[in-house]
């Protein structure tokens, strides 16, 4: 069996090839694993370090537009699992030009070359910020697309167009839509790694308006294990959430990093809010979890302690990255 991975050198993609090379997932317990992944910024080769020697990985550098590379690599794919994206609402602000480049025209390269190579399951990763914002309750997979900054418009553009191929073409396509995802190997641009290397390092760290912004938060091995659910048994042409269980405030959040680094308040830096900024998101994952028997298995606490030792334990990873760019929050 033959899996393509796109952006499989990012925080999930790379977790998702460890996993798979590890044994984690049963199925693919003898797959090839092809990963395609660019390396921009947030791409980082070290992520599969644990598992380079592996005769089944086999890295290669490229880009998703590549038409010609991809339809190459998508020669006898059984599954393909689509990371690859350009995933930072602050930088999407400053130039969504590369956003709508790689998650629109990318995608679209990807289901073209699955669809004339007769690939097997395409599983494309998306987010929940495609829903917009929601004041209660929580979003169904069939919930009306409100996406809010130029990030969450070319993944919801992205979906349609993965939708589209399942619906014209009979390509058997399944969206995944995550909440926030948190972990060891995370870029250190987004909120929990950033606070916790500017707290290590005795830097403060930034919070953006009164702090009351909701956000669902998933560990990126339970966000993983759902994929998996959804290229073993998720019905094609249909849509599953992916949530975590555990709601905060920005506030909360960073009162538990806090805690967890030993600081105080006083290292928080009051900024700004930011454009675009959703009051809150919160998925619905009833139907991944009645079809597929999905379930979150680590506990917030359990999770971010072990994320923080991490980070703590491996300065040698994080600290080059946040040399190379100029970092903010998502």
């Amino acid at each position: 069996m033959r899996v393509l991975v796109t952006g499989g050198a990012g925080f999930i993609g790379s977790h998702y090839v460890r996993q798979v090379l590890s044994g984690a997932y049963p199925t693919l317990s003898d797959a090839e694993v092809v990963v395609l992944d660019k390396l921009t910024y947030a791409g980082n080769e070290a992520n599969l370090a644990p598992v380079a020697s592996s005769p089944r990985l086999r890295f290669v550098r490229g880009d998703i537009c590549d038409a010609t590379l991809v339809s190459d690599l998508m020669q006898g794919v059984d599954l393909v699992v689509h990371f690859a994206a350009e995933s930072h609402v602050d930088r999407s602000i400053l130039g969504s030009a590369d956003f709508v480049l790689t998650n629109v025209l990318g995608t679209q390269t990807l289901l073209q070359a699955a669809l004339e190579a007769e690939a097997g399951k395409f599983v494309h990763v998306s987010t929940d910020e495609v829903y917009g914002s929601i004041p209660d309750g929580s979003w169904s997979e069939d919930h009306v697309l409100e996406p809010n900054s130029p990030y969450s418009a070319s993944k919801a553009s992205s979906d349609l167009i993965a939708r589209s191929y399942s619906r014209t073409h009979g390509l058997p396509v399944c969206v995944t839509r995550c909440s926030n995802n948190y972990g060891p190997y995370q870029f250190p641009e987004k909120v929990i790694p950033l606070f916790v290397t500017n707290l290590l390092d005795g830097r403060k760290v930034p919070l953006y308006g009164d702090g009351l912004n909701v956000r669902d938060w998933l560990h990126v091995d339970d966000h993983c294990h759902g994929i998996q659910l959804v290229a073993d048994g998720g019905r094609p042409g249909e849509i599953y959430n992916i949530g975590g269980g555990t709601e905060l405030t920005n506030r909360e959040l960073t009162e538990r990093l806090l805690a967890a680094v030993g600081k105080g308040w006083e290292m928080v830096e009051p900024v700004a809010d930011r454009k675009a900024h959703d009051r809150r998101y919160s998925v619905d994952i009833a139907k991944i979890s009645g079809e597929l028997g999905y379930a979150p298995r680590v506990s917030f606490e359990d999770g971010l302690a072990d994320t923080v030792r991490w980070y703590t334990d491996n300065r040698a990873w994080w600290e080059p990255l946040k040399d190379r760019a100029a970092l903010g929050t998502s």
